[in-house]
């Protein structure tokens, strides 16, 4: 059975950055970054296609988590796709996130090395697997409340749901995050703060932050 063309939807784009080889977008919580076999609809990547029609290649070199916000960049042209692919494989690209944790992380900065792996039949599948995929983390603490962190966190690998995976290893995990055992808030408390990569065509580095919005903060 043939999957079905993405639509193009006019829904709000809070657009950071644009040129024609690509675009930096602020995407908000609760957003699917790219449409699933359940759910065609409503996506950044409805808007990002009603945004750019002429574009020749819309792609999305990186995800977020649906319940995660920040930034993202989007590619529009061939070489941008063929450029941000080979930084993202050699981990030249930047990702910074703001993450507000349970209770209260004493160490002012840490690593978190710890295999990513997948099981069918936990729940949650994803985890910290002694047969996963290695796994690092880098955090650092920018401030601590009576019984939450605020805290700045690096993923140097990318596997799926990693820095809330390894928060939650830890004993301190995300806020809002009911997967892995955070407590309750009115949304993940995960955000994609800062971004940093080489422009496919000019090659000078770009840097965009945006802070986090937490309920709590």
């Amino acid at each position: 059975m043939s999957v079905p063309a993405v639509a193009p939807e006019p829904l709000p784009l809070d657009i950071l950055y644009e040129d024609e080889h690509l675009l930096v977008v602020n995407k908000p919580p609760g957003v699917l970054a790219h449409p699933s076999v359940w759910e065609r609809t409503g996506t950044l990547m409805n808007a990002l296609l009603h945004h750019a029609p002429e574009a020749e290649a819309i792609r999305l070199p990186h995800r977020l988590d649906r319940a995660t916000s920040g930034l993202m960049v989007v590619t529009k042209t061939a070489r941008a796709v063929h450029s941000l692919a080979l930084q993202f494989l050699r981990r030249t690209v930047e990702k910074r996130y703001a993450a507000l944790l349970a209770g209260v992380v004493e160490a002012g900065a840490c690593e978190i090395d710890a295999p990513v792996g997948r099981d069918r039949a936990a729940r949650p599948q994803w985890g910290v697997r002694e047969e996963g995929r290695a796994a690092l983390s880098r955090l650092w603490v920018v401030r601590r409340e009576a019984a939450r962190t605020l805290v700045e966190l690096e993923p140097v690998t990318g596997r799926t749901n990693q820095l809330r995976i390894h928060c939650a290893h830890i004993g301190h995990p995300v806020v809002g995050d009911g997967l892995y055992g955070g407590p309750g808030a009115a949304r993940l408390c995960l955000h994609a703060r800062r971004l940093a990569f080489h422009h496919p065509a000019a090659g000078q580095l770009l840097v965009f932050e945006r802070a986090a919005e937490f309920p709590l903060l």
